[in-house]
């Protein structure tokens, strides 16, 4: 008998371990681990230095690795720290490249400094300044989702999200992204494995392929 895979989750920006719910996989196959976004030691914690204190919480020896949008690129992070037998973004990016304009253009002009600490107690607010307005059902849904309101947290998050300085992807990369996620847009987003009518939250509408995909793969 094969020994198990083990796969460590992280979630996306603001949100907890929770939004894995749907996933399912062969239980003889894979033994999954939750993690939770830990709060920054200081709003000016390097991303790098972040990122291995996430890897610390990693105890089994040549992981799988998946995010969800920010997770996905704390993955990455991460996977510089650790030997990793895979990595899979869900809804995320591989590089600043794949970054919309409109969050380049909010890092360059350094408009997200103006925005108010005390209004960012959650997620949703700033999707809605950041990245224009998603539909209420969607934010309703998501919202259900969201852990982590520290303002502390949230606006170092932000900043490493629109800083990100990543050029090149890991190797050993799997993207998986839906073709209507108005968060990072498609147009955007280069060798991928597509889900039609994907959304930027179908880790929770589109489980069922997702969690296929990654089977099949892995």
């Amino acid at each position: 008998m094969k020994p198990k895979k083990h796969i460590y989750f992280v979630p996306g920006l603001g949100a907890s371990s929770k939004i894995f719910e749907n996933l399912k996989f062969p239980e003889d196959k894979f033994d999954l681990h939750y993690l939770e976004w830990l709060l920054p030691l200081s709003e000016k914690e390097k991303l790098e230095d972040y990122a291995k204190r996430m890897a610390d919480l990693i105890s089994e020896k040549n992981p799988i690795l998946i995010g969800v949008s920010f997770g996905g690129i704390m993955v990455q992070e991460m996977a510089k720290h650790i030997l990793v037998k895979k990595i899979i973004l869900i809804s995320s990016v591989k590089s600043r490249n794949e970054l919309p304009n409109r969050l380049k253009l909010i890092q360059k002009t350094g408009v997200y400094k103006l925005f108010p600490a005390s209004s960012i107690n959650n997620i949703e607010d700033f999707s809605k300044y950041a990245f224009g307005n998603f539909a209420k059902k969607r934010i309703e849904l998501y919202k259900k989702y969201l852990s982590v309101r520290d303002e502390h947290y949230l606006h170092w998050a932000i900043y490493n999200v629109l800083h990100w300085k990543q050029i090149e992807a890991p190797k050993n990369l799997i993207h998986i992204h839906g073709l209507e996620d108005h968060v990072f847009p498609i147009k955007h987003i280069k060798n991928c494995i597509q889900i039609e009518k994907g959304t930027h939250i179908m880790i929770l509408t589109k489980a069922k392929i997702i969690s296929k995909i990654i089977a099949d793969l892995v």
